[in-house]
């Protein structure tokens, strides 16, 4: 089995600041991590790799500082990591990104064989568009299955896997065949750590890097800002509220405070209460 695992390099948002003139995010001097929800899809990979046998290969793209998230990804037990770094990559959107990352990948089929399952994180914490993953499926005809909680059953003689989808009101049972690409939600898997024999072992490690040209994109035209139409007018950080908490006097009886709250809340949200009544009425 092999199985590839697309990870970012993000800067770490607990001290991402806002520029209060551009109103553009401050990166210099942000340390970066790896996106958190990549870590819960590599290690999704790295037990399937364990259980099943196979090989797990890492893919990022960016500048070659990227290559820090790759050897920590090595140092969780990764195969082999790839790098895919050029200057005509610079400002890529989500379309650019999925249409990079899917020739990157077809790339890491005819060297090492198709992946059977393309593993994602459900989104970035720098952009949080949900838009790379099933970008990179649609590119790569393949079964998309995003926001799972948990892979099951992977069949390699019957080419099928069996997940757990989280949904709106409950949990999704589902079957598809390989192959596919999975994005993984956050706590679907505790964490490993990295052990000290893995540390020595990515530092040791040969990043294989490739450019544009390396991976087989021809087209550079779908690549960086001329291939991103997405454009972003402004950055900010949300005003504080200034809406203040309401005091509601409780009651003696339980039942009685309860029905106070709801009725303040229904009396503040009246569009709650609407869209409560009418899911009422169609159970």
């Amino acid at each position: 089995m092999h199985f590839v695992v697309c990870i970012k390099q993000v800067p770490d948002s607990a001290q991402i600041r806002v520029h209060p003139v551009t109103n553009t995010i401050m990166r210099q001097g942000v340390p970066t991590i790896i996106n958190p929800y990549d870590l819960f899809s590599l290690e999704t990979a790295l037990r399937l790799r364990d259980e099943m046998g196979g090989e797990v290969t890492v893919l990022t793209m960016g500048p070659p500082s990227a290559e820090d998230a790759l050897r920590k990804a090595l140092t969780y037990g990764a195969d082999r990591a790839v790098l895919l770094t050029d200057r005509f990559f610079a400002g890529s959107d989500t379309l650019a990104t999925s249409y990079a990352l899917a020739q990157a990948i077809r790339k890491i089929g005819d060297a090492w064989g198709a992946p059977d399952i393309v593993f994602a994180g459900k989104q970035t914490i720098d952009g949080d568009t949900a838009q790379v993953g099933p970008g990179i499926a649609r590119r790569l005809e393949l079964n998309q299955l995003t926001y799972i909680s948990r892979v099951t059953k992977v069949d390699a003689e019957a080419r099928t896997v069996e997940l757990e989808r989280r949904a709106e009101g409950g949990t999704q049972v589902l079957s598809s065949s390989l192959p596919c690409l999975v994005t993984m939600l956050e706590g679907s898997a505790e964490i490993r750590r990295g052990s000290m024999a893995g540390a020595l072992r990515a530092a040791r490690a040969e990043i294989t890097t490739w450019s544009a040209a390396d991976a087989g994109i021809t087209d550079l035209l779908k690549c960086g800002l001329r291939g991103s139409p997405t454009v972003v007018k402004r950055v900010f950080a949300p005003a504080p509220r200034a809406e203040k908490a309401k005091q509601i006097e409780v009651k003696a009886k339980s039942r009685e405070t309860a029905d106070d709250l709801i009725e303040a809340l229904f009396e503040a949200k009246p569009a709650m209460q609407a869209d409560l009544e009418q899911l009422a009425a169609g159970l």
